[in-house]
């Protein structure tokens, strides 16, 4: 049984299954839901029956293309790409980024580490720096 909208804390990330998208929950809207892609963008209404938790994989792609949209409009610093990114202590983004990057090293899935870093190192630049 799913939650009831009014539940969903804002900042969730939901799975919109109607539309096959990955939003962030930002309010109710009447019967609807308004949802947001993550990294920003232009909201979108949802069904609420249509919405379920995100799914770890469905929630690292979406966070990996709003990384690599934004990383267009930033260029790696000069030397950032020659090691791989380490977690701020007691952070839990960078702990479970850094979870995601281990398991996909031991997994030898090169481009899955390489996503991980990617997103590590913009979670790094947009809180940790900014």
């Amino acid at each position: 049984m799913r939650p009831e909208p009014a539940t969903y804390e804002p900042g969730t990330v939901l799975y919109d299954t109607a539309a096959a998208r990955v939003g962030e929950y930002r309010d109710r809207s009447g019967a609807r839901v308004l949802l947001r892609p993550l990294g920003g963008g232009r909201e979108w209404e949802a069904e609420p029956a249509a919405l379920r938790p995100a799914t770890d994989r469905e929630r690292l792609g979406a966070s990996l293309r709003a990384a690599n949209d934004r990383t267009l409009a930033t260029p790696p610093a000069p030397g950032e790409l020659e090691r791989p990114p380490l977690p701020v202590p007691d952070c839990e983004a960078c702990a479970w980024l850094a979870d995601r990057r281990d398991a996909a090293r031991a997994a030898f899935d090169h481009s899955a580490v390489t996503d991980a870093n990617v997103l590590l190192r913009q979670h790094q630049r947009k809180e940790h720096e900014g």
